[in-house]
Order: structure tokens, then sequence, then C-alpha cells
């Protein structure tokens, strides 16, 4: 199974995509984006990081998602093994589900969220994505750890999950970009991995970087903050 969602959320601002596999690399493969330029899910049984770099370029140029991915998949004569996902900087969503990806495959969509996924146990797993992020409580990164979670535990994939990644990016934040290469634990790491990315001193001096809001942000960290540049 690869599934994977993209979310926006007007209040914060804030843009998220998540994704897990039963391969490896799944965040390298499959999540790219910026809040200048949307988010993009690019997977399948042949993958293509061409769709995901170019679905953004498209977006940032000013077309919709829906345009962007259309535009896309229309030029690729192999669009029949692959899925698209996007997420534009208005919140729009698009996707896209070739005739040869491996079942289940598909998409669910709501306001300013898509979820694609094939080599699913079910239809029922994309539900179950797409409600676990409705339904999440915390931040956007909390709330798309808990959609794959819910995801997992409606079927998820029969050959288990070995790679999950989570990638949020706003104006005013440095980007966040996670991932669990290879791990018979995936979720759980990712978790973790969340949880240290966003305490202690590390936590603490990436809310000092500059963002795209602020770009020459300069705010002295104290001696107990290290930084990771």
């Amino acid at each position: 199974m690869t599934i994977s969602i993209l979310a926006y959320d007007a209040e914060t601002g804030t843009y998220g995509g998540a994704a897990t596999t039963g391969s490896l690399c799944v965040g390298g493969w499959v999540l790219r984006g910026d809040a200048e330029s949307g988010l993009s899910a690019s997977q399948g049984s042949l993958p293509s990081t061409l769709w995901g770099a170019r679905v953004l370029d498209r977006m940032r140029a000013g077309l919709s998602a829906a345009e962007a991915v259309s535009e896309v998949v229309d030029a690729d004569a192999g669009r029949a093994h692959r899925q698209l996902a996007a997420l534009d900087p208005k919140g729009g969503t698009g996707h896209f589900t070739g005739a040869s990806s491996i079942p289940a495959a598909g998409a669910r969509q709501a306001a300013s969220v898509v979820v694609t996924g094939n080599l699913l146990s079910g239809d029922d797993v994309l539900e179950a994505c797409l409600d676990g992020y409705r339904e999440g409580r915390g931040t956007m990164a909390e709330r798309l750890i808990a959609a794959l979670e819910a995801a997992a535990a409606a079927g998820g994939d029969s050959r288990g999950l070995l790679s999950a990644a989570l990638l949020v990016v706003s104006r005013s934040a440095a980007p966040l970009s996670l991932r669990i290469d290879h791990s018979e634990t995936p979720l759980r790491d990712l978790a973790e991995l969340h949880r240290r990315a966003t305490s202690g001193a590390y936590g603490e001096w990436a809310r000092l970087v500059p963002t795209l809001d602020e770009p020459e942000r300069a705010e002295p960290y104290g001696e107990t903050v290290t930084p990771a540049g």
C-alpha cells in the first residue's frame, strides 16, 4: 500500500502532507512542495518524481490543482501506471489514478484535503484516512499522523508498512520534513520523530530561523539551544 494525504488549514495558513507504504523511502518518492507552490503526492506502481515537481511548477505559475494535474498527466503516455494528487496555494485539490493502478486504488477528497492510495486492502482505507484527518485533534502534523494511523488500522497493506513521511510548510514557520525510510514500525517512529523535532532545544531553535514572512529573522538563541546548521 501507498497512501498519501495532502491538506490545507486556512486558519493557520499551514499546508501538510503525509504518506506511508510497504516499501522503502516513501518521503523521497511521494511528497514535495512549499508554501508558495502548494504540495504534491506522486505515487503508483511506476511513480514519476517528475510529475510531483512539474505539477508544483504549474501551480506556482497560477494554475489550480485540478488544472495542473490534468496538464501534467495528459502529457505522459505512461500515466496508466501512476497516481498524482495536488494541493494548490488556495487549498484547491486535484487528483488522478491511472487505469493500471494496482487495486484497491483511488482517491477521496473534501474541502482542502485529498487522499490517494493504491495496493490497498480495500476502498475503506481511503475513507478511514480522510476521516482520521477530519476527526483528528492538535496541529496539522498530528492530524496527518492520525490519518495515516487510521488508514493502517482499517486494513492498510498486507505486506505491512516499512516507511512513512511527513511534510508541513507555511509562510510563518520553517519547513518540517520528516522521513522514516525503513522501519518495522514506521508510523510509531514518525510520531516519535515528530515529538523530538517540535520540542526541546531543537524545537526552540527551529522556531527562530528565517521564514517566508520574515526572511531576515535572526533572533538570538540561548546556550541550551543546539543549532542544526
